[in-house]
Order: structure tokens, then sequence, then C-alpha cells
């Protein structure tokens, strides 16, 4: 598909469900041999999740349509244990063999030799640096992949994402990105979690909304925005680790604007 194509393609789906549109999406990009979109034997759609409530409604959403799609996780190595339970626990329930992604060993021993274990609290731009070696580099190998890159991103998580779209062209890594629940509330999220009896962290029952490696998420106070526990010592237009956002900017993407 060329850029061109997403903006009238989300008009076109701007008032399917989500599960219509991933069913559009992984029907198109699903390897079925010789002419269909994988030509090289592997699907060229993904879901990237971090295990996140956003990320298992979805996974429960895709293992129904396509038992054997691909989803990936990008390990850090810093992950909370509870991560890793609840990983284990959607496998069985789904019988989902997650694609697992570690950043690069010798990557990782330089900043931590130059910089300490714990370098993120020192300043943002060493926070970042982190950031780029434990998620960015790896994801990059995996988007390298793929035509497709679902997530699960919403508008309302944060002031850094109130503007993305459904389906969005990712310039930086040139493909389409896939937000399917853009516009879905965290009590959207919440009630089908719920009503599905989907498998979710157990730090979320315990104040934490948002869950990413164990020494930069903390649990958030009544009434603090969903995002306050990510990175709480930098400020709000910060708190993004680069996956999606530099700098506070939407990291590459031109969207679709039907909404």
């Amino acid at each position: 598909m060329k850029r061109n194509d997403i903006t009238m393609l989300a008009r076109e789906l701007a008032d399917k469900s989500v599960e219509d549109i991933l069913k559009y999406f992984i029907s198109e990009y699903t390897y079925r041999g010789a002419g269909a979109a994988g030509q090289s034997g592997m699907d060229r759609i993904a879901l990237g999740t971090g295990l996140g409530v956003e990320g298992q409604v979805l996974t429960h959403m895709i293992a129904t349509i396509h038992p054997k799609a691909r989803i990936f996780v990008i390990d850090t190595g810093r992950l909370p244990e509870e991560t890793y339970d609840l990983m284990m626990r959607s496998m069985n329930r789904y019988g989902v063999r997650y694609e697992i992604y570690f950043p690069e060993a010798s990557d990782v021993e330089e900043i931590e030799r130059m910089n300490g274990p714990n370098l993120f609290y020192e300043n943002a731009d060493l926070r970042k640096k982190c950031c780029y070696v434990r998620k960015v580099k790896p994801l990059r190998r995996v988007l390298q992949t793929l035509d497709v890159w679902i997530t699960g991103l919403r508008r309302g998580q944060s002031v850094t994402r109130s503007s993305i779209e459904k389906i969005e062209w990712d310039e930086t890594n040139g493909l389409i990105k896939l937000n399917p629940l853009a516009d879905w509330s965290e009590d959207d999220v919440w009630k089908y979690i719920r009503g599905n009896n989907i498998p979710y962290n157990r730090l979320h029952d315990q104040g934490y909304p948002s869950i990413g490696c164990a020494p930069c998420t903390r649990a958030v106070s009544p009434g603090e925005d969903i995002r306050a526990g990510r990175w709480w010592w930098e400020q709000p237009e910060q708190r993004e680790c680069g996956l999606h956002f530099v700098d506070g900017k939407h990291a590459g993407a031109t969207a679709g604007r039907a909404r």
C-alpha cells in the first residue's frame, strides 16, 4: 500500500469497529503463499505490546481473528516480575508464542559501564539514551519485517498522544501504523477487559495505570494523570520513551484524518 492511500483508507474504515479494522488489515497482510502480501513467507503485520491493558484487549481480539498472528514484546531486561507473570498467563490463555526482542548486550554493557545501572535518574538525556538502547533499537529490528505495526495507543493516555489517528503512515519506519483503540476511553478499555475476563497485570490493582520498566514506573495518586507514574521526575511533555514520540512530538507519523 502506498502512503497516499492511507487517507482514503482511513476514511473508508472510519466508522468500522476495532475488530473490523483488525480483520481488514490481518486479511491483507497475512502470508498465504505466492502472491500474498508477505512475500518472504512471514506475516507482514504484528501487534507490539508492552502487556498493558490496551495490549491485552488487542491480543484478545487478534487471537480470535488469527490465532497464529505475530505479537511481539520488547523485553528491556528491567520489566517487573508481574509483567512476566502476565506474559505466562496470556500464553496459556491464548496459545500465544510471543516474539521476544532484547537489547544488544554490548549496548547495555556500555551505557551501564559509562553511567551506572540507574543512569535514567540522573537526567532526561541519559534516560532517553537508556530507552533508546533498551527499547527503540530492538523495536527497529522487528519493524524491518513489517508493513503494518499495530499499537495500543489511545488519545486519552497523555497530552503527547492527543492527536493520534487510527490509521497513520509512519514516515520514520516506512510502514502503516495502526492505532485501532485511538478513540477509546480508559473506561472503554476496562469494560472490555472485565466483560471478556481478559488477564491483566496485577500491578493495575495496586495503583499502576501505566506500566513500563520497574525502576521507571510507580503507582499514581487519585486524580493524577494515568501516565504520571512513568518517569515521574520529568516534565509531562518529556514522558515518552521514543518508540512513538520524540521530544513530545509524534515520531514520523502522518495521519489519515478521517475519524
